[in-house]
């Protein structure tokens, strides 16, 4: 059966930040998807280097306005939205002031890495699932690209497994390379429980937590994994084809075959 919806949740996106491995993909297998015929909705994380002027970003009102609670904090959720023309291609933004505005992606200006990059990862995830709810579109596959990402496969089976948008579809997470070095915080395990997702779902997670046991959790809770870097870490390799019910081997730029394996979950 195809996979006609298609979400993927990217960690960055060609061109709204520099060029890079995680931007290409991002960017070429939504595109190649729909110039399949296939119909797509693109997030990522609205990073303060993304310039909103030249790149026509706007906020989408019925969208924005919601507070997620995480550390027992409130947290402003705000919905941004640009279309790449070229690709014909529209791609959601999820910012709020506390995580992304004038923050980059992994390290600071000084490359000093964030210290809340766990927590940011929480709150990415749980705006694109609240947003893909208010657009009120079911997708057939969810595609999760990049640590930022990271998160969204738990919370999805547990906390959004009985939400019509997301009952019936399948989760891709796509293995990368591993960026971060800093342990999670210890609070971790507390910040993400979320209705029935608990720090159950860390069980079996190779401690101390950082930026592998991220990846480690994707894999546990997605129904396939495709390792779309040369640069993937080889432990990661080995932890997805003992854990994950199907796994692609590295198809290169081959992005046809991301489609078939789409088709087949």
């Amino acid at each position: 059966m195809k996979a006609q919806k298609i979400l993927f949740v990217s960690q960055e996106i060609e061109p709204y930040v520099p060029n890079s491995e995680h931007t290409v993909l991002g960017r070429q297998i939504p595109q190649y998807m729909i110039e399949k015929g296939r119909e797509v909705r693109s997030f990522m994380p609205k990073f303060g280097n993304i310039n909103e002027r030249r790149n026509q970003l706007h906020e989408v009102i019925r969208l924005s306005g919601m507070n997620l609670i995480i550390k027992e904090t409130d947290h402003p959720l705000i919905i941004k939205v640009a279309s790449i023309s070229a690709a014909r291609m529209q791609v959601y933004f999820i910012d709020g002031e506390d995580y992304f505005l004038k923050r980059l992606a992994v390290c600071d200006e000084d490359g000093k890495e964030y210290e809340d990059n766990a927590d940011r990862a929480i709150f990415y995830a749980r705006g694109v699932l609240e947003t893909v709810k208010k657009l009120r579109w079911v997708p057939d596959v969810i595609h999760c690209q990049g640590w930022m990402a990271s998160v969204l496969p738990a919370l999805m089976k547990t906390a959004y497994s009985e939400e019509p948008s997301f009952r019936d579809c399948k989760v891709v997470f796509s293995l990368v390379d591993q960026p971060l070095t800093l342990p999670l915080p210890e609070d971790f395990k507390e910040c993400i429980n979320y209705r029935t997702c608990t720090d159950k779902v860390l069980e079996g997670i190779d401690t101390p937590w950082d930026g592998t046991s991220l990846q480690q959790l994707a894999i546990k809770y997605s129904d396939a994994v495709v390792v779309s870097s040369p640069n993937a870490p080889q432990n990661l390799i080995d932890y997805a084809k003992q854990n994950a019910p199907k796994c692609l081997d590295y198809p290169g730029e081959d992005w046809e075959a991301y489609m078939q394996f789409f088709d087949n979950l």
